[in-house]
């Protein structure tokens, strides 16, 4: 009966080739970031309802975020299909969420072909933002308003140079400081004056000072974003963006809590005044679950492909997928879309993002992912065995 289903996934998902592939280039297209997805939440929305499903738009505080859902009668799982289609600002989507969306979209059409049948609900949420900006980090607005709450897994695939299991990940606390001081001629009465930009280079000073105080995982890289308009006024106003990072959400959390009194003792040594605090959402780490990872290598493996590294290291970087996998066991490995090393968020990786082989990964990961998810609607023991791994790896995870 298994091969039954598979077969049944596997025909859809190849009869769906040409349409999906044109929605992925139509997206590459159309490069939209953070809070202004219209086109791409668009024509997403509009294909998941061509395929079915009941289509909410403007969600969980996001106007370009959706909630897709079908439900069979007969009862089973909940799984979500994470959907991201954001780009990145100049670059355009040279990190794939083009492919991301779309590979999402199509593993949950070729699930729904079945689920009739095996039992559950399926969603895809259109997550918006991934890669920060205005309102940005969507999921974790998804979890925060209970979208998670009756969720049983969540699953998506992240475009990449090699195939590659979910990874660690950094908790993120993306933070604003301004200053506000008084201007005054520089040369001619700087006595007058309070300077605003002092109190910023203050705040890069001691972090510098900091550095070597932090546990090694903890990354706090910034710019100025204002340091006055005139060389011969002082500066009345001045700030400054940074992203704080760490492997843990506790280690950050103590980490922002340090940052926060930096930027207080900047205030009181210049006699300025302050405003602190995040501009987008904060980021949890990732949290994987190796069990449920397994289940995918297995279909990897099954389709002729392998991973270079079995194990899940930390990534560089940080991801909102980290906000889903708190709360429910969540799987975010990476799919070929090149032959050889390509970086990410480079000229190089968004032209791989509207390849041939970064259009075959939408069939590839969209059978990977609805094969993986089937296979816990299919087995009950599998599922509870995945859940409880997920919660150890919780109660494991840095402190």
């Amino acid at each position: 009966m298994t091969t039954s289903y598979q077969k049944t996934l596997n025909d859809f998902i190849a009869s769906r080739k040409d349409t999906y592939q044109a929605l992925a280039l139509d997206i590459h297209d159309h490069p939209e970031v953070s809070n202004y997805e219209f086109h791409a939440c668009e024509v997403l929305s509009e294909q998941l309802k061509k395929e079915g499903f009941t289509v909410k738009i403007d969600v969980a505080g996001h106007r370009t975020g959706f909630d897709a859902r079908y439900k069979a009668e007969k009862a089973g799982p909940v799984v979500v299909f994470l959907a991201e289609y954001d780009a990145l600002p100049g670059i355009g989507h040279a990190c794939g969420h083009n492919l991301f969306g779309t590979t999402s979209l199509l593993a949950a059409s070729g699930l729904k072909q079945v689920i009739d049948e095996v039992g559950g609900e399926i969603r895809v949420y259109g997550t918006p933002g991934e890669e920060g900006g205005e309102n940005g980090s969507a999921k974790a607005s998804f979890v925060r308003e209970g979208f998670f709450k009756d969720v049983d897994v969540a699953l998506c695939v992240h475009p990449g140079y090699q195939h590659a299991l979910t990874a660690y990940s950094l908790a993120n606390d993306p933070v604003d400081v301004e200053f506000f001081g008084r201007a005054s001629h520089a040369a001619a009465a700087p006595e007058k004056g309070i300077n605003a930009l002092d109190a910023v280079i203050q705040v890069y000073n001691s972090i510098n000072a900091l550095r070597q105080h932090f546990p090694d995982d903890v990354r706090i890289h910034g710019i100025i974003t204002h340091g006055g308009d005139v060389a011969n006024v002082v500066p009345e106003y001045a700030s400054a963006r940074f992203y704080l990072r760490a492997e843990a959400r506790s280690t950050l959390n103590d980490v922002y809590q340090k940052f926060e009194n930096i930027v207080k003792g900047a205030a009181l040594a210049t006699g300025t005044t302050y405003k602190f605090g995040l501009f987008q959402n904060s980021v949890d780490n990732n949290v994987p679950t190796y069990r449920f990872d397994e289940i995918y290598l297995n279909h990897l493996n099954r389709l002729g492909f392998d991973v270079e590294e079995k194990s899940s290291p930390v990534a560089g970087g940080s991801t909102d997928v980290g906000n889903v996998s708190q709360v429910v066991p969540t799987i975010q490995p990476n799919i070929s879309i090149s032959d050889g090393y390509i970086a990410g968020h480079s000229i190089e990786f968004k032209a791989a993002a509207r390849s041939q082989k970064g259009l075959e990964s939408i069939l590839l990961g969209a059978d990977l992912l609805a094969s993986t998810a089937l296979d816990l609607i299919l087995d009950v023991e599998l599922l509870a065995e995945v859940k409880e791994k997920h919660q150890e790896s919780l109660a494991n995870q840095a402190k």
